[in-house]
């Protein structure tokens, strides 16, 4: 088992929440550092990768940005399907859009993948005083879903690189397939073999 320095990992990341609630400011300001007020809606779903540094792994997000309207929800199955990781996007002065954000998670639920790491971001932080979702609702509510949770805003870049470095940290760490701890559930047994080294 010689380990050369780093380990290198991709991870699919999928995007979802109501329109509006920020999804596309998030991704803007984590792989590019922009904010603009005003951002264009997503049409079908953007795509962009960052790869981040996290304990002895790097990981290279392949991030897909999905569109929020309705018209546009039939196809976010072909984004989240094979995902490892998704966040989902509400906005706290919006409680239609956290209604929705719920929705969201009962369809990941429903897909039944076991290893998925699902943040819920509650965006907009900024507008705290216009806020109609309470921060420990949120978290409740995250707690109850087995989803980790942070407030964020785009805008002032508050939570939002740390969003993401938390969803590297929480990443399966099976996937450089090196140890086998017996405890790795996958349906997917293929990986295990590929182990035998340095061909």
């Amino acid at each position: 088992m010689a380990t050369t320095g780093m380990n290198h990992m991709q991870a699919k990341l999928v995007l979802l929440g109501d329109m509006g609630a920020g999804k596309s400011s998030l991704v803007l300001r984590f792989v590019k550092g922009q904010f603009f007020d005003y951002q264009e809606s997503t049409i079908g779903a953007a795509f962009l990768t960052q790869t981040l540094a996290v304990n002895e792994t790097t990981v290279k997000f392949e991030i897909w940005d999905t569109a929020g309207q309705e018209r546009y929800h039939s196809l976010a199955p072909m984004y989240y399907r094979g995902a490892a990781a998704a966040i989902i996007v509400y906005d706290i002065t919006n409680a239609e859009s956290f209604a929705r954000a719920k929705k969201w998670v009962q369809e990941l639920q429903r897909q039944g993948n076991a290893n998925l790491v699902m943040a819920l971001a509650g965006n907009k932080a900024d507008l705290a005083a216009k806020r109609k979702i309470e921060t420990q609702e949120g978290q409740s509510y995250a707690d109850e879903n087995g989803l980790f949770f942070m407030e964020t805003s785009a805008k002032t870049a508050e939570n939002v690189n740390e969003l993401f470095y938390e969803i590297a940290r929480k990443l399966p760490k099976a996937q450089p397939a090196q140890q086998n701890t017996g405890m790795v559930l996958t349906d997917r047994p293929i990986e295990t073999k590929k182990s035998a080294c340095c061909n």
